[in-house]
């Protein structure tokens, strides 16, 4: 195994930065064990819930008959269950391959709870979440620790040095997996792992938009979605200081475009029209609310609830709520919002009836307000994607849905790194800037609501970006790693 710790790109790591790399992998090692010398066993099965839609097929670690690798078609796609965002990018990964005709595999390193890897990706997993709970409640640790680490922290080539010696202990799941069939990481760590493995085709998908060396995979290819990441990744911007470093090579870095499923890609125009229409003809402007994976921000859905009950009430809004697999985030939102119980329809785990209403909203009518939650994890993520072609407006974070073809509506960021996922967008004309507080949300509310200005443009820019093929990204990772093999 290649010690990647040592220098990233050329650019030598600090003695006192790799000791403390080495001490961070130790404790992780002391703490779960190391379980490099254990075999285990590979099963392939069906994903339950992706299967049908994308074609998705589970890699397990466990025991018994299940499918054949396609050692032709077959193409990995390595995640991890850290929030929402590296699972709804993996989908997008797995979309694009099952349209061009390619067998995609899930690998999920945090789904092995028997491994080491899982263990420490869970163990971290656990603290991003509770800080990210913890910054909306305190705006001093926000200020003082969390948008600090999100921002300048991750950002450092040291930090990624750590990243390397903990990605070593997960290595070890990709020992029964065949090493030619190319693995697309939608997070850091999986594209690590695979190279530590000896996995020969590996495509690094990184996702946001301010470059960091925590998203550095050296022996990957790298992917980007945006042309200024892709400066700022070429010359590791940034990543110590003001130092000038070496940069990447020219071939271990590309820019794809957005990383977005074929589905929501191919009906761009037909969804937008329908957008228009809708608005042209009056009909209740509908609204999408999604809950990230770390369930944070409840108090700010809340209150644009609470201003949108009048026009829900008048049919001018019609609202869907995807709170995820957190159940508790309905109870505190009935409570704090009085009446919207009532105006409200759930389906909680009844993912066929969630399927058919997001079909039959495309084109038939909405009213009130329609709540989903479910406790599978893919049926949770995916149920955001299943419902964005029929809303007119995604109320989000910056996170990876700053990326998506729909009209966009930004509430406070978690993490600093996530106001250039704003930045971006409303720079391509598909969203709004970062609403800081809840009076411009509110403000922001307001002008989708009474006027068709914002909604038009925002609708026209996406047909045009579709056009120069900026939200393409998700076909040319898939195209990128397939062609490794060649």
């Amino acid at each position: 195994m290649i010690d990647r710790s040592k220098e990233i790109f050329g650019n030598e790591i600090a003695a006192k930065d790799l000791r403390k790399a080495a001490a961070s992998k130790a404790k992780y090692a002391k703490k779960f064990g190391d379980d490099a010398d254990v075999n285990y066993p590979v099963r392939i099965v069906p994903n339950a819930c992706l299967r049908d839609i994308l074609g998705v097929s589970d890699i397990r670690l466990e025991e018994g008959a299940g499918e054949a690798f396609d050692l032709e078609k077959g193409i990995i796609v390595g995640n991890i269950r850290m929030g929402f965002g590296h699972y709804r990018i993996s989908m997008a990964m797995a979309s694009a391959a099952n349209a061009l005709g390619y067998k995609p595999y899930w690998m999920d390193l945090n789904g092995y709870p028997q491994t080491t890897c899982t263990k420490v990706i869970s163990a971290q997993n656990d603290l991003y979440s509770m800080g990210s709970r913890l910054s909306q409640k305190s705006k001093l640790f926000n200020k003082l620790f969390w948008e600090p680490m999100n921002y300048e922290g991750f950002r450092k080539l040291s930090y990624n040095a750590s990243d390397q010696k903990n990605a070593e202990l997960m290595a070890p799941v990709f020992r029964n997996v065949p090493k030619e069939i190319p693995v697309i990481g939608t997070h850091v760590w999986p594209a690590q792992a695979a190279n530590h493995a000896g996995m020969r085709y590996v495509v690094n998908a990184i996702p946001d938009n301010w470059p960091m060396a925590l998203h550095l995979a050296e022996g990957a290819v790298h992917t980007i979605q945006t042309r200024q990441s892709y400066q700022g990744y070429r010359i590791l911007n940034g990543m110590r200081g003001k130092d000038v470093l070496r940069p990447m090579p020219a071939d271990a870095l590309v820019y794809t475009g957005h990383y977005i499923d074929h589905e929501l890609v191919a009906n761009i125009e037909a969804d937008c029209e329908m957008r228009l229409r809708r608005k042209a003809e009056g009909a209740p402007m509908r609204f999408l609310l999604t809950i990230g994976g770390a369930g944070a921000q409840k108090e700010t859905f809340a209150a644009i609830l609470q201003h949108l009950m009048p026009a829900i009430k008048e049919k001018r809004a019609a609202v869907y709520v995807n709170i995820g697999d957190y159940r508790n985030v309905w109870d505190y939102l009935c409570q704090a919002v009085p009446g919207l119980e009532a105006l409200s329809t759930v389906r909680f785990d009844e993912w066929e009836k969630t399927r058919a209403f997001a079909e039959d909203a495309i084109e038939g009518p909405v009213e009130g307000v329609h709540v989903f939650c479910h406790k599978d994890i893919f049926e949770a993520v995916y149920c955001t994607n299943a419902l964005m072609r029929s809303a007119d407006v995604l109320v989000t974070k910056p996170s990876e849905l700053a990326f998506y073809p729909i009209p966009k509506l930004f509430i406070q960021r978690i993490g600093g790194h996530e106001k250039w996922g704003a930045i971006h967008s409303a720079e391509m004309g598909d969203g709004t800037l970062e609403c800081e507080d809840i009076p411009h949300t509110i403000q922001m509310l307001d002008l989708f609501l009474d006027e068709d200005t914002t909604l038009r443009a925002m609708c026209e820019a996406i047909c045009v970006n579709k056009a120069v093929g900026l939200y393409d990204g998700a076909y040319n990772v898939v195209k990128l790693a397939m062609g490794l093999k060649k």
